[in-house]
């Protein structure tokens, strides 16, 4: 069979020759594409790796645990010993297996079925891949290790308290080698969650969708260029920034790949006889074209990235004539551009910008809803840590996708990353965290005891000055009086004082009408530990990041909890690069504007992190709408009320019963402008061509005005 395919691949090189993108598929026909057994074998060399990654990686995992029973786990920032632990064993197990891929894609022969469906992009992953050859790997149940269960273990087969990484969900099998029943059965729990995800995923971003469609739908293109709703308010100036369409973007955010359509137009048509023109004559000539009536009106951007291109070929030209200065013959079959050549260049790209312009009429907004939504359907469940920090980790996916769009105030993760002013230095960074990070009386106090007299019941509160010294804390018994006195305890200043002799602080208690002097002494010793002595209060921790790709290292402060404005006035912080994810904080602190470019970033960032490509023209209208009025709105039934007045526009979306007894009761009108509206009705949409108005002129009738366009409007403002 082998042979008889290798004779009819000849024969068909011979007839179709010169014909050479038919022998692929003719090829493909007789031989087909398999995958078996054999392209999943591993080699003697990968099975010989894997035991001493193997090895290697539980000798540390178990010199962890013995650290934490013996007490001396160095503790990360913010984190208790045990959860030091997990940290710490999951960074480890997670390292075996992608040594292990590594190690796997080293030994695949590019021939292998498996790489190749990989690579292309039509089936499959690395991980798959690695997991079928390799090393399935830790298996993770909500971004951790499997948990204990009531016997403190996860299943029978293990000891109680067992922190071993087999007995925490670590398949150190491959789907080749085949799965023990412990493995197996961890590998079902994260599969049973894979598929929890799934199902409530699809309804969240079924809903999702129909909140963006419902709030964006009348956002249309005019002939100004301009983005407005259905009562004529602007939305943006102009639709992305550029008014360009993405559906006509070659490149990813260019509507020509300039690199390609030279290249394609130097092959098309040669110089020929044409005299090329010499390197420093190209920039001249260039600029000589577009003062020309045909190229005078062009749009800025094409002039600007075709200027960029062409200098950087007048350059590369110019420099491989200063190299064949005496053989310009050689030169010129290298590379050379002539005037005619670079005429038709222009022409080309300029065409293709004008056609690339955004159509009056086009549904902008629908078809950003549908560009963002449409992905979030495609999102997988997934763990994500911050930047250089293991210990903090940061909510991605289809919930942050909801928390963003919603605008809600309060968020599940809330990260601010501050930039330093001296970013080199480890003391540094130290000093700036001790500034920041909220430190209670608790942490510092070595005991609390009441002290009971002949005469008088006090409270003592020991310091522990040492600790004070390790930390960094710019404090001192004074200083944290003070702060006993401006919490609200209900303590007298004359109640309170520090003895520096014994690093002590003395609250002396009174009987009030309510409560006796035991009873008030109890309450003192619980809620003074809570008392903030240094830092600012809604900082829950501060973390040191390390980027340790650059040299030298440079560090940062990944800050969690709230206080956007304390923490860009904190001494030390570089506040032109400090931000939040909390978008309405950013809105508090920074304004509308900021609030809108946070928009914008951290859906980006999202979509990224997922592998997911979506054009920063449909985010930007979205960020654009949910500003447009002045403050961050929410894509739901509260924002859209405050976006639109329509009656029917929000009772075609919830609470219908609710709308049009409110209307009807209240005797509100409808002007019938958007979509949904004039749907309902059977009316002709303001979009497409339905924005288009024709104006008659006609001697009995006067003609209406017409509406300024941005345009228009900015001449009938007066002078300033």
């Amino acid at each position: 069979m082998q042979t008889w395919s290798s004779r009819k691949l000849k024969r068909i090189t011979i007839v179709h020759c010169g014909l050479k993108k038919n022998i692929t598929s003719y090829y493909l026909q007789n031989r087909g594409f398999s995958f078996g057994i054999s392209d999943v074998t591993p080699s003697k060399k990968l099975l010989q790796h894997k035991e001493v990654l193997l090895e290697h990686g539980y000798s540390k995992c178990n010199d962890y645990i013995e650290k934490l029973k013996a007490g001396t786990l160095q503790c990360q920032p913010g984190c208790t010993p045990e959860e030091t632990l997990e940290a710490v064993m999951l960074r480890e197990l997670s390292g075996i297996r992608e040594q292990a891929a590594k190690t796997c894609f080293a030994e695949l022969h590019p021939t292998n079925s498996a790489l190749i469906m990989a690579l292309s992009g039509s089936k499959g992953s690395n991980i798959n891949i690695s997991q079928m050859i390799a090393c399935v790997g830790q298996q993770a149940i909500s971004g951790k290790r499997v948990p204990n269960g009531f016997e403190n273990r996860a299943l029978p087969h293990f000891e109680r308290h067992s922190a071993i990484p087999a007995a925490r969900g670590f398949v150190q099998n491959s789907f080749y080698s085949g799965l023990t029943p412990t493995e197996f059965f961890f590998h079902t729990m994260a599969g049973r969650e894979g598929l929890v995800d799934t199902a409530v995923k699809t309804a969240e971003t079924g809903y999702l969708q129909r909140r963006l469609v419902k709030c964006l739908e009348d956002l249309v293109v005019h002939y100004d260029g301009t983005v407005r709703n259905a009562v004529n308010e602007m939305v943006d100036t102009i639709y992305g920034g550029d008014g360009l369409d993405p559906v006509s973007m070659e490149t990813r955010n260019k509507p020509v790949d300039l690199v390609h359509q030279y290249d394609n137009l130097r092959a098309q048509h040669p110089h020929g006889e044409q005299r090329p023109l010499l390197g420093a004559e190209i920039p001249e000539t260039l600029e000589s074209l577009f003062k020309t009536p045909e190229f005078i009106e062009s749009r800025d951007d094409f002039k600007v990235d075709v200027r960029n291109h062409i200098n950087t070929v007048a350059k590369r030209i110019e420099q491989l004539q200063k190299r064949y200065d005496k053989y310009k013959d050689i030169c010129n079959q290298i590379e050379c551009i002539t005037a005619d050549q670079l005429l038709k260049f222009l022409r080309r790209i300029n065409d293709r910008y004008n056609r690339a312009v955004s159509e009056p009429g086009t549904a902008v907004g629908a078809i950003a809803a549908q560009s963002i939504g449409e992905p979030g359907t495609q999102m997988t469940l997934k763990t994500f840590h911050f930047a250089g920090v293991a210990s903090m980790n940061i909510t991605q996916g289809v919930p942050r996708i909801v928390e963003i769009i919603n605008a809600t105030k309060t968020i599940s993760t809330p990260i601010i990353t501050a930039e330093l002013e001296n970013s080199h230095s480890m003391e540094f960074a130290r000093q700036v965290k001790a500034r920041i990070e909220k430190t209670t009386l608790a942490e510092l106090s070595s005991y609390v005891e009441v002290v009971c007299g002949p005469y008088s019941c006090y409270l003592a509160i020991g310091i522990d000055m040492a600790r004070i010294k390790l930390l960094g804390l710019h404090i001192n018994l004074d200083t944290i009086v003070f702060s006993i006195l401006k919490s609200r305890m209900r303590v007298k200043p004359s109640q309170v004082q520090s003895v520096a002799k014994l690093s002590r602080i003395v609250v002396r208690v009174e009987a009030t009408r309510t409560s006796t002097i035991n009873a008030e002494l109890a309450r003192l010793a619980l809620s003074l530990q809570n008392v903030v002595v240094a830092g600012l209060p809604n900082i829950a921790r501060a973390v040191i990041a390390v980027d340790d790709a650059k040299q030298p290292p440079t560090y940062k402060l990944c800050i969690e909890g709230y206080g956007l404005r304390d923490v860009i006035a904190t001494f030390g912080v570089v506040g032109e690069h400090t931000r939040s994810n909390n978008i309405c904080e950013i809105y508090q602190t920074l304004g509308i504007e900021a609030a809108r470019t946070i928009i914008m970033s951290e859906i980006t960032e999202v979509m990224e992190g997922h592998g997911m490509s979506v054009d920063w023209r449909h985010i930007m209208l979205l960020a654009s709408q949910m500003t447009a009025r002045g403050e961050v709105l929410g894509i739901t039934r509260h924002g859209l009320a405050k976006m639109r007045e329509s009656v029917f526009n929000l009772a075609s979306f919830e609470k219908t019963a609710d709308h049009l007894f409110d209307a009807a009761y209240y005797g509100q009108t409808d002007a019938i402008n958007g979509v949904s509206e004039r749907i309902i009705l059977g009316m002709p949409a303001g979009i497409g061509t339905g924005i288009f108005k024709l104006l008659q002129h006609h001697e009995d009738k006067q003609v209406p005005p017409i509406e300024p366009t941005i345009s228009s409007s900015l001449n009938l403002l007066p002078c300033i």
